[in-house]
C-alpha cells in the first residue's frame, strides 16, 4: 500500500502556497497537506476550495500558525504532532513577496528599522525558527525534506553584475531611494540559513533546498496586471515548480537555490 507523504506549509492559504497545494492535489501521488496560515478561518476556507473541484486520492487540513510568533509555532506544532507520527515535508512559504515592507518606508507609515527588523523577522527569523521547532517531526520520515522559498532578488552576483540593465545606479546626492533594499537583503540572509541548514542535516539525510518559483502575478505581489506586462507568469507555475522538487524533480542540486528559468542553480 503506498504510503502517503505529510507536508506541512506555511503562508498557504494564498499566493504561491495555496498553487503548490493546488498542484500536489494534481499529482498522482498521495499526499496529505497540513496548509498553514496566520489566521485559521482563511486556512480552512482554503483548504476547502482546493478540494472542493478536486479528485485526489490527496487530502487538505488546516491549521493556524503566525511565523513571528514563537508562540503560535510550538502550539502548531504541538497541534500537528498529537495527530501526525512525523512530516516528510517541511515548506517554509509564509515568506513569499508578501513579506516585502520596502514600499511603507516611502508613504512614511512604518520607519526604516521597523520595515527591515520585519522583513527579516518573517523571511529570515520565522521560517528557522519554525524549522527548529518542527525537526523531530521532519527527522522520523524516511525521505526528510526542507524547502525555504526564497527569490531571484536574492542574488548577490546578480546584484553586483555591472552589466546588468536592471541594476540602477543613481546619480550623485540625496535623497536615495532602495525600493527593496530590505526584502532582498533578508532573502539573501534566507540563503545562508539554508546552507546552515543543508550542513546541520547533511549526516541526517534531509535533503535541503531554497527555491526561486520566479516572478509570478500573485495577489501577494500588489498589481497582477501590472506584473503580467513585466513578464510575470501564472501563478500555478510557481506551484508546480516546488512539486517537482517535493517528488525529487531536483535531488542532484540540495544544497543550493534552485530554479527553473535562466540557469537552473541560481548564484550566489
Amino acid at each position: 500500500m503506498e504510503e502517503t507523504n505529510i507536508i506541512v506549509i506555511t503562508g498557504a492559504n494564498t499566493g504561491i502556497g495555496l498553487e503548490t497545494v493546488k498542484s500536489l492535489l494534481r499529482s498522482s501521488q498521495k499526499y496529505h497537506i497540513l496548509l498553514g496560515g496566520r489566521n485559521f478561518e482563511k486556512a480552512r476556507l482554503a483548504a476547502e476550495n482546493s478540494t472542493s473541484k478536486a479528485t485526489s486520492q490527496s487530502s487538505v487540513e488546516p491549521f493556524e500558525v503566525d511565523v513571528e510568533s514563537d508562540e503560535s509555532i510550538q502550539r502548531a506544532f504541538e497541534a500537528i504532532a498529537a495527530k501526525h507520527p512525523r512530516v516528510d515535508c517541511l515548506i517554509n512559504n509564509a515568506a513569499t513577496s508578501g513579506a516585502c515592507f520596502d514600499s511603507y518606508i516611502q508613504d512614511g507609515s512604518i520607519t526604516t528599522r521597523q520595515a527591515w527588523n520585519k522583513s527579516w523577522d518573517v523571511n529570515v527569523t520565522g521560517a528557522h525558527i519554525m524549522t527548529l521547532t518542527f525537526l523531530p517531526l521532519l527527522l522520523r520520515s524516511r525521505d526528510p525534506r526542507l524547502l525555504f522559498i526564497t527569490s531571484g532578488l536574492s542574488s548577490l552576483q546578480d546584484a553586483s553584475d555591472a552589466s546588468n540593465p536592471k541594476n540602477i545606479v543613481p546619480p550623485p546626492g540625496l535623497p536615495k531611494t532602495q525600493p527593496f533594499a530590505g526584502y532582498r537583503s533578508s532573502k539573501a540572509g534566507l540563503n545562508m540559513m539554508m546552507v546552515e541548514w543543508a550542513k546541520s542535516l547533511k549526516n541526517d539525510g534531509v535533503k535541503v533546498w531554497a527555491v526561486a518559483p520566479g516572478l509570478l502575478a500573485t495577489s501577494l505581489g500588489g498589481n497582477t496586471e501590472l506584473l503580467k506586462k513585466l513578464g510575470a507568469q501564472e501563478p500555478s507555475l510557481g506551484g508546480d515548480v516546488l512539486r517537482g522538487v517535493i517528488e525529487g524533480k531536483r535531488d542532484a542540486d540540495a544544497g543550493n537555490v534552485v530554479r527553473e528559468y535562466l540557469t537552473p542553480i541560481q548564484p550566489w
